[in-house]
């Protein structure tokens, strides 16, 4: 390695971290190299004009062509705010929405704000929204140039997701300043040994769990555990890569071809509870900021609960603002927990924290010292600004200065749907897992809960119906607790229609049935009636680990034909809540500001 190489190298677009691979150093000797020499990159103004006019709008790239460097000089105290990088299939546009308030929120407070991100479909890469943009990969060569090059008074790494997070302790370590929370806390609740400890210490209990670093540790810790286990990879975005698993033949499947595990790399295996109820809260906090961590105020935005059982991702499961089956006292501990992790942790901003609530006990699954995808929508519901709030807490200012010091419970409900990409990619199974799959959000707000549920339906473009065949298929365990449901739809003058056993144990207690073939059996079956139009709603649960194949056409075919769909009894109780509501009650439209009044 040689100075020519290395500038030819970098210039061609080889990062550091490519190149320490490739000549067996670490990241840090390259760059040191790099410096030794001299071989910094200069940043280059993107012509927004075309050259018609002259450009003012900063957007700025990094090149190695050793040119001008057009970066204007400002004497401004500058706050550099990392997004979310590309969006893909698992990753919305939540993160965007809290970098571009943050940005809103510094401007107010007299900053100059340096957005970083490289995804020019995005509202953070618009020309208005910070002072300055770099279009640049999020990378730590790449903050780490621009940090220096425009000399920040810090960095935010909390709005854009898991991303700009893991470059906190790295960064630091590079003399970087980190805004609110410190890198140590976040280092702490991502590693999960050291997470443990801290529950430990403050009494709040966790599903049992355990490391792996090769396959036969994940079958010991299996095995101590029992079935069914959650596996992922430790440091995951959106889920990726999570899965349960029931038995040792799909954990080995999952450990051979699924994932690297290696002592850097570990796998995360926690006991799954089978139908728990998932709770997420996202709150705000500035006790960061005090020396003395029982000073500062602690104040949740919003508490909510999964429609779905745990075991769908915070990312595509259906939630209501506030909890609709937890009792006040589950409600309280999960009050306790959260203001103690708060403080405990030294939050300066935003917190997320996700539980699961199985025989009234509130067991702790993770926390994310960072802004998570649910803070748009409770932000909505209760009408504060949440991440503006945490921007302005991050730069010096208190909650109790800056008035939010209580938390809001709205009188109304708000019901969060996800929205999937599953019409795109015909074929593609719609069942959901700890794997985040949606592409974005809907809100339905109503004093009524089934109407609210139901207008989420519909802004979700799967609206429900109000009369007509329902299609019900559904696993063996969900049998005994299927007849309730069927006998519901049939009073509200549903046709019910089934195949197989599912109709055995329909006809067992008295109901009604249209009986038709299953797919591998004759006709008429499912997929014809979804495409004469002659279902219009279709309640199918999941047979086993591995989805049989007939029933995935079922659901795939559904969505095409725009029919509403449920796979699970708890998405059929919902449905079932909506209709009857909107058959009742109707809907009607308001403005979000009525409903604060």
């Amino acid at each position: 390695m040689n100075a020519e190489l290395l500038a030819q190298a970098k210039a061609l677009g080889f990062s550091d971290r490519q190149i320490a691979h490739l000549t067996g150093r670490t990241e840090d000797e390259i760059r040191a190299l790099r410096k030794q020499l001299g071989l910094l990159p200069s940043y280059r103004l993107v012509d927004t004009c075309a050259a018609e006019f002259e450009a003012y709008t900063p957007y700025y790239y990094s090149t190695y062509d050793r040119g001008d460097d057009e970066v204007r000089a400002s004497d401004r105290r500058k706050v550099m705010i990392l997004g979310g990088g590309p969006n893909r299939i698992g990753q919305g546009i939540e993160f965007d929405y809290c970098c571009v308030h943050a940005a809103f929120a510094l401007k107010e407070e007299g900053f100059e704000t340096i957005m970083v991100n490289s995804n020019p479909e995005t509202v953070s890469t618009d020309y208005d929204t910070s002072d300055r943009l770099y279009f640049e990969p999020l990378t730590l060569e790449d903050v780490l140039h621009i940090y220096e090059r425009e000399r920040c008074h810090g960095v935010i790494t909390q709005f854009g997701g898991q991303t700009p997070l893991n470059l906190s302790l790295p960064l630091q370590q590079n003399g970087v300043r980190i805004l609110g929370t410190s890198a140590r806390s976040i280092e702490v609740a991502e590693d999960r040994e050291l997470f443990a400890d801290l529950l430990r210490r403050l009494n709040i209990p966790q599903p049992p769990n355990g490391i792996a670093t090769n396959e036969a540790q994940a079958l010991e810790v299996a095995h101590r555990l029992g079935y069914p286990v959650l596996v992922r990879p430790s440091f995951v975005l959106g889920g990726r890569a999570m899965r349960i698993v029931y038995s040792d033949a799909e954990l080995q499947q999952y450990m051979r071809f699924a994932v690297e595990a290696s002592p850097e790399r570990p796998v995360l295996v926690d006991k799954f509870l089978e139908e728990a109820t998932e709770v997420d809260v996202d709150c705000v906090a500035d006790v960061g900021l005090f020396e003395d961590p029982s000073e500062g105020t602690v104040v949740i935005g919003g508490i909510l609960e999964h429609i779905e059982f745990a075991g769908v991702h915070s990312g595509d499961a259906a939630m209501v603002l506030p909890p609709h089956t937890l009792s006040y006292s589950t409600i309280q501990t999960i009050r306790d927990y959260t203001h103690a992790l708060a403080r405990e942790l030294r939050v300066a901003g935003l917190m997320n924290v996700q539980y699961a609530v199985k025989d009234d006990t509130v067991y702790v699954l993770e926390v994310n010292p960072r802004a998570s995808r649910t803070v748009p929508f409770v932000s909505k519901a209760i009408q504060v600004p949440l991440a503006k709030l945490a921007a302005k807490v991050m730069v010096g200012r208190t909650l109790q200065e800056l008035g939010f010091t209580r938390e809001v419970w709205p009188r109304y409900w708000a019901v969060k749907e996800s929205v999937f990409p599953f019409n795109r990619f015909p074929g593609q199974d719609i069942l959901l897992s700890p794997e985040m799959r949606s592409t974005g959000e809907v809100m339905g707000l109503d004093a009524n809960l089934g109407v609210a549920y139901a207008k989420s339906q519909m802004a979700a473009g799967a609206p429900l119906p109000l009369s007509g065949n329902v299609f019900i298929s559904v696993s063996d365990r969900d049998k005994p607790h299927i007849p309730a449901i069927a006998q519901r739809f049939a009073e509200l003058g549903f046709q019910i229609v089934s195949t197989g056993r599912t109709a055995q144990v329909l006809e067992a207690v008295g109901l009604k049935v249209r009986k038709i073939f299953k797919i591998n059996e004759g006709r008429p079956h499912a997929l014809d009636l979804i495409k004469n139009g002659e279902l219009q709603l279709i309640i199918n649960t999941p047979t086993g680990s591995t989805p049989r194949a007939d029933q995935v056409k079922i659901r795939t075919t559904a969505v095409l034909a725009g029919v509403p769909i449920m796979t699970t009894l708890s998405g059929a109780k919902a449905a079932l809540l909506g209709i009857a509501a909107l058959r009742q009650h109707g809907y009607g439209v308001k403005c979000l500001q009525e409903y604060r009044s």
